[in-house]
């Protein structure tokens, strides 16, 4: 989907804030309500936009562990049997696909030490993983899901 200069709006006024209501939109793009209405929902439609979410800071659950987690496996034979355990469990936040050392990078958020070794013996026992890295986070600075968006079509 080509996006123009009223997409673009949207779409870095739903980053801001995806409550933002579409007269609040309206507003800010100098743009009808209804035409606001109907491109958020073609946004949708064409998997622009693939969502609105609340941004939940895991202390504040009782989760106080976050760490990445690379898993080596012996081949791509199991890529998706990986991808699946890791969408069955809660703790797993993300799952990348990627390439160097590992196959899988997870981002993971846990309770504590203890749970944290519990995961990694569960992830070291999926079909294929010869072994994982973890990487303990010890401070977060970034949250968010931003994506860059040019103002402009040919930036």
């Amino acid at each position: 989907m080509k996006l123009d200069k009223v997409d673009r709006k949207i779409l870095l006024e739903l980053q801001r804030s995806g409550r933002a209501s579409a007269s609040h939109i309206a507003e800010e793009t100098n743009v009808s309500v209804p035409t606001i209405t109907e491109r958020i929902k073609k946004l949708q439609e064409t998997g622009v936009i693939v969502g609105f979410q609340a941004i939940i800071d895991p202390k504040a659950l009782g989760l106080d562990v976050a760490a990445i987690i690379t898993i080596i496996s012996g081949s791509s034979q199991n890529y998706k049997e990986v991808t699946l355990e890791a969408e069955k469990n809660s703790e797993i936040v993300k799952c990348f696909s990627t390439t160097g050392n590992g196959s899988h990078t997870l981002i993971v958020n846990t309770k504590n030490s203890h749970t944290l070794e519990e995961l990694l013996r569960k992830i070291q026992s999926w079909p294929g993983v010869i072994r994982t890295e973890t990487q303990i986070i010890l401070s977060s600075y970034k949250y968010g899901t931003k994506v860059p968006i040019n103002k402009e079509e040919n930036e």
